[in-house]
């Protein structure tokens, strides 16, 4: 085997592996963006009325 070629291989080794970190590190990013907007939607929902209190009840027989 041609030293050349060797240290080609362990080049393009190295560039795969920092591609693939780069790579995860953005997905990670992308999640966390994504969680933190699911979480604000879920803090604007508003709290339901407490039964009893007018607009509480929906009267299904009337």
């Amino acid at each position: 085997m041609d030293v050349t070629s060797i240290a080609a291989a362990a080049s393009a080794n190295t560039a795969t592996q920092t591609q693939t970190a780069v790579q995860l590190s953005v997905l990670k990013k992308a999640i966390d963006i994504e969680s933190a907007g699911a979480l604000a939607l879920v803090q604007a929902i508003p709290t339901p009325p407490a039964a009893g209190t007018a607009g509480g009840v929906v009267n299904t027989f009337a």
